[in-house]
């Protein structure tokens, strides 16, 4: 039987935020943990810096542009197959936990269940206005969430992610004490670190506001940023509050405690993998749908493709097959899909209907090829900007092009804060128009820009009948079956089936200086029908 698959994601997490990226400051022991297992991806990216879109497109195996999701306000086509459908496809059981912001009538897209609401909008709230300037902010983004940071007693994301928590603990007992187990496909999806920057005093009092590190870039004056960056500075409203270092210290001080938050939401996980015996035949891949700038270069929040914004952790741990390394070659979100599915059918009977954006990294996760450069292509069409942008990076080189602004080109590795735009350089003159060729592959900035206002027209039009009423009610409400719950009478979880599952078999965890070998049994829970108590 092919192995379960556990997707946790995290939102807005940056990569370079945590400890198993090097950041001396942050805690997560627990992702420090998985990371040890696993193969760590160097140079991940997200292929759109903002929530929505890139989920989407991570979900689809293509860019954001070929399914035509540009905001936070897009309805994803439930024409669009994901990863959800092609697992199904190979055998799997696929149930959704927590967020992954669906726009549109379609929640499930290919799941075959989701066991939570969703913590933002479904319908075209955030439809951005291309012609009202960059500071058309629907989602009302603002630096209140910085100069208001500190700890607190309880937010609304903490609400959410405790029961993201409590949903995917209780999912994975069931799982593992299913009578007859199939392979299983589950995401786990948390919503922090997402601003605002508050955070339960518990986790708040794990730093001392004084080891709290300040940006490595300080702020960059309006006159010297480049044009993307100054449009976000005005659909930020950065002009509209006065920053101090000491809020930037607190936003970090609360960013770093919503990171050691979710790492303790993410340990329960683990726990019940272990305690289980699960993590014996379960894949975890760990991610995010993109970072967040925490102060770098004076900027905050997310919407640009510099490395806080655009770069997001990858883990891929898989006992007895990966083995744990590092890995400097470019990738991003598009990956997984072609991955996780090469995990599910190695043997390729289940064949994509659309050509996909993404390619396999099982060759590269099992060493069967050598690193290489890679490539990742990331895009931006949403609020915060007037005209498409897009990003690529291959190798060293980043490269950045908005429509109608000088371009951007920076060596991430000599130059980790992108403060040398090397655009323009006759030196490396190859390089950049390499990049930029293949940057316009596929991808025409006057159709993009043309497609973009057509689509907002139309649903700000929708969005102004529809606010008249209640109507489309899309958001998701989780159906709950208590007659298979606990003791029941009759069908369902009755005497016999209940009271099995109550008394799941101690599996002993796999001794550290011990791989499973590959086709060893794993102990299996015992038939319910024969441990009625009697």
């Amino acid at each position: 039987m092919p192995p379960n698959i556990l997707l946790i994601m995290a939102d807005q997490l940056a990569a370079p935020a945590l400890p198993a990226y090097g950041h001396r400051v942050v805690r997560a022991p627990h992702l420090d943990a998985l990371a040890a297992r696993s193969a760590v991806f160097e140079a991940a990216y997200c292929n759109f810096p903002i929530c929505a879109p890139s989920r989407f497109s991570m979900l689809a195996g293509r860019l954001p542009s070929a399914i035509e999701s540009w905001d936070n306000a897009c309805e994803f086509p439930a024409s669009v197959p994901t990863m959800a459908h092609y697992l199904r496809a190979s055998g799997y059981r696929t149930t959704l936990v927590g967020k992954m912001h669906f726009i549109g009538p379609d929640p499930l897209h290919g799941f075959n269940e989701r066991l939570t609401t969703d913590i933002y909008p479904a319908d075209y709230a955030w439809t951005p206005d291309w012609s009202r300037s960059p500071d058309d902010k629907p989602t009302g983004i603002s630096m209140r969430g910085i100069v208001e940071a500190g700890p607190c007693a309880r937010s609304l994301q903490i609400d959410y992610d405790e029961e993201v928590a409590h949903q995917s603990v209780q999912k994975l007992w069931d799982l593992a004490r299913a009578p007859n187990r199939e392979p299983f496909f589950m995401v786990a999806s948390f919503t922090h670190p997402h601003s605002p920057f508050t955070i339960g005093q518990r986790w708040w009092d794990q730093y001392r506001h004084e080891d709290i590190d300040m940006p490595s870039v300080p702020e960059i004056a309006y006159e010297a940023l480049d044009g993307h960056s100054r449009w976000l500075y005005h659909a930020h409203g950065r002009d509209l509050h006065r920053v101090t270092p000491e809020h930037v210290r607190r936003a970090r001080h609360a960013y770093y405690g919503m990171i050691s938050y979710v790492d303790d939401r993410i340990g329960q996980l683990l726990a019940v993998l272990e305690q289980s015996g699960l993590d014996r035949d379960t894949v975890v891949v760990f991610t995010g749908d993109h970072g967040e700038m925490m102060g770098e270069r004076g900027m905050w929040f997310k919407q640009t493709f510099y490395e806080w914004s655009a770069r997001v952790p990858l883990m891929v741990c898989w006992p007895g097959t990966v083995q744990p390394r590092r890995l400097g070659e470019v990738v991003s979100l598009v990956d997984l899909l072609p991955t996780l599915l090469g995990i599910a059918d190695p043997a390729g009977a289940v064949v994509p209907v659309d050509p996909l954006d993404g390619r396999s990294l099982l060759p590269l996760l099992r060493g069967e090829v050598a690193e290489g450069e890679g490539l990742a292509i990331s895009e931006y069409t949403a609020e915060g900007v007037c005209a498409p942008s897009r990003m690529v990076r291959r190798g060293r080189w980043k490269y950045v092009y908005t429509e109608g602004l000088p371009p951007l080109l920076f060596d991430v590795q000599a130059d980790p804060g992108e403060l040398a735009n090397r655009a323009g350089d006759p030196a490396i003159a190859g390089v950049q128009d390499a990049l930029h060729r293949r940057l316009l592959q596929g991808w025409d900035p006057h159709d993009i820009a043309r497609r973009v206002v057509e689509s907002q027209r139309r649903r700000l039009f929708l969005k102004s009948v529809c606010e008249r009423e209640d109507y489309p009610a899309w958001t998701w409400t989780p159906p709950v079956d208590a007659r298979r719950q606990y003791v029941r009478a009759g069908g369902g979880a009755g005497p016999t089936n209940a009271k099995a599952l109550a008394r799941f078999p101690y599996v002993p965890p796999t001794p550290p200086d011990r791989e499973r070998p590959a086709g060893e049994a794993v102990e299996q829970p015992p038939d319910p029908a024969r441990h009625e108590r009697r």
